[in-house]
């Protein structure tokens, strides 16, 4: 990397401060913001998508800042124990959230969690789209997803598939090919997708509904075998893998996402602050690679237009739920 495009970079990042600086236009409060190191609190073990990301975003926010960022793992019910953490918090910009489409919209569509997932956050936007990805291990005798049907329909409850916890994007994937292809599959949660990774190359374990970006590296090493992915196009990162929907199940899409948020009451100044900061680094062409790399898209918002997307992804995915009939642990 050469120091003129190192100083190009940091400065588009640091543009925005030094505007804001020149016109006094930040209150002093946000000014100050931030007076000590910053925790991003995500809900999943160290391993998966959710840690990736935190940690690709974490070191440019310490540069933008020049405070520190430090990502804090609290794992377990699939992300509900960060969030609950997280929203709980005090409302001074000094804890932020990688907060999950399962955390803010399905698992409260399945049960009862300790927030609300509309009230106790103040959004400050949209970080990552990405897709799930049906894996299987290499000694699973099926090659795609067509065959992977056929064997399930001839072993009815004999398989099993994993996710990364009740009630999980990959859960709802794999509640809904079931639904699609009339299979009779057994759902096995964990408690994120590193630990679900584990066990399936060590063969415990058949199918994996994962996060693409935890799958890419062991499908490109041959210790899993990729057989479709949930959204609506191919993924970069595995171009020769096809769409669920390709494989013959018609009208099956099942997008994931991520973004940031912080406590509901934390003062606008610094909400915007972050929000600048955030829509900064994900514009940085070594993240956006990173990202890319792991077949994850870089997709920030405003803060009014996350709000927005949470809402309308609430109703969709309680109507799932639903019909589905998940149920809590």
């Amino acid at each position: 990397m050469s120091g003129t495009g190192s100083t190009r970079r940091r400065g588009a990042a640091f543009v925005f401060l030094a505007a804001w600086t020149a016109t006094g236009a930040l209150p002093a409060a946000a000014q100050e913001y931030p007076a000590k190191p910053v925790r991003i609190v995500i809900g999943f073990p160290p391993g998966g998508a959710t840690d990736l990301v935190s940690r690709l975003m974490a070191p440019k926010y310490t540069e933008i800042f020049k405070q520190q960022f430090i990502v804090d793992n609290r794992p377990g019910a699939n992300g509900v124990i960060g969030s609950d953490l997280a929203a709980k918090a005090t409302p001074d910009g000094h804890t932020l959230h990688l907060a999950t489409i399962g955390s803010l919209v399905i698992s409260p569509a399945i049960g009862k969690v300790p927030y609300d997932p509309l009230k106790d956050f103040a959004p400050i936007s949209q970080a990552v789209a990405l897709q799930n990805i049906f894996i299987v291990h290499p000694t699973l005798p099926t090659r795609s997803l067509k065959e992977l049907i056929a064997l399930a329909r001839s072993r009815p409850g004999k398989l099993n598939f994993a996710s990364s916890g009740i009630g999980s994007p990959g859960h709802l994937a794999g509640e809904l090919f079931k639904n699609m292809a009339k299979v009779d599959v057994v759902h096995v949660p964990y408690k994120g997708g590193g630990p679900a990774m584990v066990d399936l190359i060590a063969g415990h374990i058949e199918i994996f509904v994962a996060v693409i970006s935890t799958a890419v590296p062991q499908v490109k090493a041959g210790k899993a075998r990729a057989l479709a992915v949930t959204g609506n196009k191919r993924a970069e990162a595995l171009a020769d893998v096809p769409t669920v929907a390709e494989t013959g199940l018609k009208g099956y899409e099942a997008t994931n996402w991520y973004g940031m948020v912080t406590p509901a009451n934390t003062p606008q100044a610094i909400i915007e602050r972050l929000n600048k900061a955030t829509v900064a680094v994900l514009a940085m062409p070594d993240v956006r690679k990173a990202l890319l790399d792991n077949g994850i898209d870089a997709a920030s918002s405003s803060p009014g237009e996350f709000a927005a997307h949470i809402r309308a992804e609430t109703a969709k995915w309680t109507k799932v739920v639903r019909e589905a009939g998940v149920k809590a642990e």
